[in-house]
C-alpha cells in the first residue's frame, strides 16, 4: 500500500508514518466497535430468522405493490430490529429530511406545537418547519403549526429548565436531533435520549417524542424507538441501508403512530398497505444484514481520522478515544481552503469521481454554501466515504462513513496529505 500511496496519490512517507501511528493509537478502540458490531448482527440476523425470510422476500412488485410480502416483512424486521411495534421502510421516502417531514406532517394539525429540544435542527429541515424561508411552500407554518427551538446549553447539554419553560398544552410533539449536525456539539447517546424523553413524559405523558436517528442507526446495542421513543426516522443511504439500498427511508415507532405518517405519505384509507418495490427488496434486506458491519467500519474510519488529525494538531469531535454515539466524525481546520482541501482529497481517494474536485455551492435547503465529497455508488450515500461543510465559521468539515475500512484509509490519507 505505502508504495501505491506515494507513487499513485503522491502522498508523502511522513503522512503513511502519521496513519501507522494512529492506527496503533486506537487498536483498543476498533475492538470496542467490534464487540457492538457483533451484537448488532446477531440481533438483525435473529429477526430474520423469526420472519423465516426465503427467496420470495426478496422478489418485487409493481404497480400498486399490494401483497407484496417481501415489503411488509422488511417492515416487520425493522420494528423487531428497532425495539418498536411497527416500520415503515420505503423507496418512496426519497430522504431523511423526507421521513422526518412525513412525520410532523403526518401526525401534527393546525394549532399545534412543535418543539425541538436539542437546539435547531439540521439545515434542510428549517425551511420544511418553516423556522427559515418565505413565501407559501406548505411549510407546517403554511399549515398553523407553531415551531419552536430550546437551544442547547453552552456545554452542548439539553437545557431541561428552558425545555420545562416551553412545555405549553399546545406543545402536541417534541423533536430531538440525535447527531450533531453541523453543529461543533457531542452527539447524543441513547440513554442520553431516553432521559430526555422520560423528563419531557414526566411534564406531559401524552407529548409525542420524536427522533431524527439519522447517522445513528447501529452504533449502540439499542435505539432510541427501545427508550421511550414514540418515533424515529431515518436514511436507508445512510447507516441501515449497508451500502447497498439505492434510496429510501424508514420510520419505526407506535403502532398507531405509524399507520398515521402511512396515510401523509401515501393517502388516507390507502396507508402502508401499497408501494411497489420494483426490485428493491433484495437491496433492502441485503443492506439491513450488512448494515452492523459497514457501520463498523464507518466508525473504525471516523476515529483514524480522529486520531490522525489530533497528532497534527487538530481539534477533533468527538475524540479518537470518546465513545461514539454516530458516525460523523468532526473536525475544526481553520480556514475555508483548508475545509475544501480536506473535502477534495477524500473526494480524490474515492471509488467513483475520483477526478471530479468538489467545491463550495448553493445547495437547496441549506443555510450557507456547502461543499460535499461523495465519490459514491449511491449518489449522495454518506455511508460511503463522504465529507461535507458548510462554508462558515468555525470551518469544520464533517466525514462519515466507510464502505470498507482499508478504501478509506487510502481518502483520509489523501485528505490529510492535502492539509498538512
Amino acid at each position: 500500500m505505502n508504495r501505491i500511496m506515494q507513487e499513485v496519490y503522491g502522498v508523502k512517507a511522513s503522512t503513511i508514518e502519521l496513519l501507522h501511528r494512529a492506527e496503533e493509537d486506537i487498536a483498543d478502540v476498533f475492538r470496542i466497535f467490534e464487540k457492538k458490531a457483533e451484537y448488532n448482527q446477531a440481533k438483525v440476523l435473529s429477526a430474520f430468522h423469526e420472519e423465516g425470510i426465503s427467496e420470495r422476500h426478496l422478489l418485487g412488485t409493481t404497480g400498486y405493490g399490494y401483497d407484496d410480502a417481501g415489503r411488509e416483512a422488511l417492515d416487520r424486521i425493522y420494528a423487531k430490529v428497532f425495539g418498536a411495534e411497527s416500520a415503515l421502510v420505503r423507496q418512496q421516502i426519497v430522504s431523511g429530511t423526507h421521513a422526518l417531514a412525513s412525520c410532523f406532517f403526518g401526525i401534527l394539525r393546525p394549532g399545534d406545537t412543535l418543539l425541538f429540544v436539542t437546539g435547531t435542527p439540521y439545515d434542510t429541515l428549517e425551511e420544511a418547519v418553516g423556522l427559515r424561508g418565505e413565501g407559501d411552500t406548505g411549510s407546517l407554518k403554511d399549515w398553523g403549526v407553531n415551531c419552536k427551538v430550546v437551544p442547547l446549553l453552552e456545554d452542548g447539554s439539553p437545557d431541561y429548565e428552558g425545555i420545562r419553560k416551553a412545555m405549553d398544552s399546545t406543545v402536541k410533539m417534541v423533536s430531538m436531533q440525535r447527531s450533531k449536525g453541523y453543529a461543533w456539539r457531542k452527539s447524543f447517546s441513547v440513554s442520553e435520549l431516553g432521559e430526555l424523553i422520560a423528563f419531557v413524559k414526566e411534564i406531559q405523558p401524552e407529548v409525542i417524542c420524536m427522533v431524527d436517528n439519522c447517522y445513528g442507526e447501529f452504533v449502540e446495542e439499542q435505539e432510541p424507538t427501545a427508550v421511550g421513543a414514540d418515533l424515529m426516522a431515518g436514511s436507508l443511504i445512510k447507516n441501515p441501508g449497508g451500502g447497498l439500498a439505492p434510496t429510501g427511508g424508514y420510520i419505526a415507532g407506535r403502532a398507531d403512530l405509524i399507520e398515521k405518517v402511512a396515510c401523509r405519505l401515501t393517502s388516507p384509507g390507502i396507508g402502508g398497505e401499497v408501494g411497489a418495490t420494483l426490485d428493491v427488496n433484495r437491496l433492502f434486506f441485503q443492506g439491513l444484514f450488512l448494515a452492523p458491519h459497514t457501520v463498523m467500519e464507518s466508525l473504525k474510519s471516523a476515529a483514524l481520522a480522529a486520531r490522525m488529525l489530533e497528532l497534527s494538531g487538530y481539534d477533533v469531535c468527538p475524540a479518537s478515544n470518546e465513545a461514539r454515539m454516530d458516525i460523523i466524525q468532526a473536525a475544526k481546520l481553520g480556514t475555508p481552503e483548508k475545509v475544501c482541501a480536506f473535502c477534495q482529497g477524500i473526494q480524490k481517494g474515492s471509488p467513483i469521481d475520483s477526478q471530479v474536485r468538489p467545491e463550495p455551492w448553493d445547495m437547496p435547503g441549506y443555510e450557507s454554501p456547502v461543499i460535499m465529497a461523495a465519490g459514491t455508488f449511491v449518489s449522495g450515500a454518506s455511508i460511503e466515504i463522504s465529507a461535507d461543510a458548510p462554508i462558515r465559521e468555525p470551518y469544520a468539515v464533517y466525514l462519515q462513513g466507510g464502505l470498507t475500512y482499508e478504501s478509506a484509509k487510502i481518502a483520509i490519507l489523501c485528505a490529510m496529505e492535502n492539509i498538512l
